[in-house]
């Protein structure tokens, strides 16, 4: 392999990027997570171009093709392609109008069609056992285990990801109204109500657990690790992993519990609008790909609608 990027061209690059990430963050008002996917996937782009001796303003849809097709030959997943192909749209369109590229050569690139495997849904029984051995776990009334009762609960009411779980400060949950404030991707706010059960692990959490775990780190956030600061989202996934095989269910990520609650949620009854706006999707049809129809659902809705069901 060739590579052609010197000293000088390299530092070029790094503006380059340095000002692609202030475009992201102050004109187009991305999550700092978006922002930081985004830049390592032009990241990417650029060491391909320094492999193949393509410097920045040369690149070609050629080029673009080229780096699509070698992350897809080592194995890349269809739905971080995709995301490879936006943030790359995306920096196409900014570099060719600050001038870094002679034209949007990203326009005419397609991304891949994402894979449409769910995940995991647990039924409303198991769902129940997972929670539970969530809440005998807190019997032991040790702060994580009343912090995984709580998040656990949390999720499955109100079908937040659990990166918006772990970004939820106090002052976002109003316990008397049983509802709590949720900051989304582009920094979007919405507003979802809870349960009871929800509501009676929250309280559990709050007073006897949070309180032994604040540290000088701890801010307003909600949930905590064991050190104070704001609970790390890697630390939630494999405690769901973990009371997932203690309670003998599917093995599921917080993911599942998010998909689990829209799942329920339609099988009882509710519209699509309404799973829309407490799954915070901008576009009704991304909410029409994350559910699914329970063929119970589907048949109750058929004898109530057809004349000759």
């Amino acid at each position: 392999m060739r590579v052609v990027s010197t000293g000088e061209e390299r530092e070029r690059e790094d503006e380059v990027l340095d000002a692609f990430a202030r475009h992201l963050d102050l004109q187009r008002n991305l999550s700092g997570h978006t922002v930081r996917a985004y830049l390592g996937d032009v990241a990417s782009l650029l060491e391909h171009c320094r492999e193949v001796g393509v410097r920045l303003h040369e690149v070609d849809i050629t080029v673009l093709r080229g780096w699509l097709l070698a992350q897809q030959r080592r194995g890349m997943a269809r739905s971080s392609l995709a995301r490879r192909v936006a943030a790359v749209r995306t920096f196409s369109a900014w570099a060719a109008r600050a001038g870094h590229l002679p034209a949007d050569v990203g326009a005419r690139l397609r991304s891949p069609r994402p894979d449409r495997h769910l995940p995991v849904v647990l039924d409303v029984p198991d769902a129940g056992r997972l929670l539970d051995a969530a809440r005998e776990r807190a019997d032991e009334d040790e702060p994580a285990g009343l912090r995984d009762w709580a998040a656990l609960e949390l999720l499955y009411a109100s079908g937040v990801r659990v990166s918006e779980l772990v970004g939820i400060d106090i002052g976002d949950v109003d316990l008397a109204e049983r509802t709590v404030r949720v900051t989304g991707k582009g920094d979007k706010q919405r507003v979802v109500p809870f349960g009871v059960p929800a509501g009676r692990a929250l309280t559990a959490w709050l007073d006897r657990g949070r309180p032994r775990l604040v540290g000088p780190r701890t801010g307003r956030a909600l949930f905590l690790g064991v050190r104070g600061g704001r609970l790390d989202p890697r630390t939630l996934r494999g405690q769901v992993h973990r009371l997932a095989a203690q309670a003998g269910v599917a093995d599921l990520a917080p993911h599942g519990l998010r998909h689990s609650a829209a799942t329920h949620l339609l099988a009882g009854g509710s519209d699509l609008r309404t799973v829309q706006e407490v799954l915070g999707h901008a576009s009704l049809s991304t909410t029409q790909r994350y559910t699914h129809v329970t063929p119970e659902r589907l048949r109750a809705a058929y004898t109530q609608a057809h004349p000759r069901a």
